[in-house]
Formats: structure tokens, C-alpha cells, sequence
């Protein structure tokens, strides 16, 4: 395993062409991994406008739209890991709402907010009519292992230590469930690009050799 050091912009355009060469006439569903101390949101968002260079329309969806009612996320306490692990994201609504139209032989109708998490009510959003070569950006962490049909992924992987140093205080009682993940579901072992992101100004792509 090789570990090469590469600049945040490098990266954005580098994911962008890997992205874009997979299914030229079709949409690709991408999953950008990674816990929230490595802002996974922020790379999806930073290859939106890339992609869209690139002739492919670009769509974004993240996971915290698309959360479990909170009588169900919190029923066992608002700060249980076992819960973030397993209740706490509504992959069904994801899988239903995103992931199966947006598939190559799908209705092309996604919304990207499915729950307001603030009011704890649907977001009653409104479909969107995808275009038939959309790419569609989903960020968030745990997305891997559970049988979410992605075409592409990105794995954001940070060490112990640095998970730890940057999580933050408000959040760190998720630390065993991302511990868990790491540790049964090994997401690095099957995601297309694991991204090694102890310091956020530093990226570093993780090859295999």
C-alpha cells in the first residue's frame, strides 16, 4: 500500500474525471464516506461544479436529510452510538428516494430532502426529473457495508488519533459506532478511492499496490 500526498484541488479534478469516465451515456450514484470530522460534505460539494465542466449535471444529496424520526433515532437517548449505528440514517427512504430512480434503469424522480430534522417532519419536497447522464452526489458517513447501491465511491479515512482530535465535542459520543464501522465493516477494503485525511489541508490517495 502507497500512500501519495495530493492537493485538495488535484483531488476534486482527479475524482471528477474517474467519476466521469465510468458510464458516459448513463447517471452514477456517489457515495463520498466518511465521518463528520472529515466533512464529507465538502468534497461532494467541491466536485459538483467540476463535474458540471465536465458536461455531466450534478446533483446533491446528504444524509442528514434523510434521518429517521427522532421518536425512533432516540428512543434508547439522544447521545447512544448503537443507535447512530444502526437507526439513525432512514436508508430505506434513501434506497426508495434516490438511489433506485437515479439507478441507469430508473424513473429519473429523486428528492434530495426527505426529512426536516429541525421540525422533525417530512420536508415535502417536491420530485426532481434527473437527467439521463446525472451524476448524483451522496455524502455522509456509514454509507458502505450495507447494501446501498452505489456505482462509485469515495472513502474519507482518518487514523484513531485523528478521529478522536477531530471530532467534535458535540459529537464525540458517536465515536464507538465510527470505531465500529472501521473495524467490521472495513469500508477502505471495497470503496473505489480511499482517501487518507488526518489533516484536512493534506489529502493523501491510499493505493493499493
Amino acid at each position: 500500500m502507497r500512500v501519495v500526498p495530493v492537493t485538495f484541488e488535484n483531488l476534486v479534478e482527479g475524482l471528477a474525471d474517474q467519476i466521469t469516465s465510468r458510464e458516459s451515456d448513463s447517471r452514477v450514484r456517489v457515495a463520498v464516506d466518511g465521518p463528520g470530522a472529515a466533512d464529507p460534505a465538502r468534497l461532494a460539494d467541491a466536485l459538483v461544479g467540476p463535474l458540471r465542466l465536465r458536461g455531466r449535471p450534478a446533483v446533491r444529496v446528504d444524509t442528514g436529510d434523510f434521518l429517521r424520526p427522532a421518536s425512533l433515532r432516540l428512543e434508547f437517548g439522544r447521545t447512544n452510538p448503537d443507535s447512530f449505528y444502526a437507526g439513525w440514517f432512514d436508508e430505506a427512504g434513501l434506497t426508495r428516494e434516490v438511489l433506485v430512480p437515479a439507478g441507469a434503469d430508473g424513473s429519473g424522480r429523486i428528492v434530495t430532502r426527505l426529512w426536516d430534522a429541525s421540525t422533525d417532519r417530512a420536508a415535502r419536497q417536491a420530485y426532481q426529473e434527473l437527467a439521463g447522464t446525472a451524476i448524483v452526489l451522496v455524502s455522509g458517513p456509514l454509507l458502505l457495508g450495507s447494501g446501498l447501491p452505489f456505482d462509485f465511491s469515495v472513502h474519507l479515512e482518518l487514523s484513531p488519533a485523528a478521529l478522536e482530535r477531530r471530532t467534535a465535542e458535540e459529537q464525540r459520543w458517536t465515536l464507538p459506532a465510527l470505531h465500529r464501522y472501521t473495524a467490521e465493516v472495513a469500508p477502505e477494503t471495497f470503496a473505489d478511492v480511499v482517501v487518507r485525511l488526518d489533516d484536512p489541508r493534506r489529502p493523501a490517495l491510499v493505493i493499493e499496490r
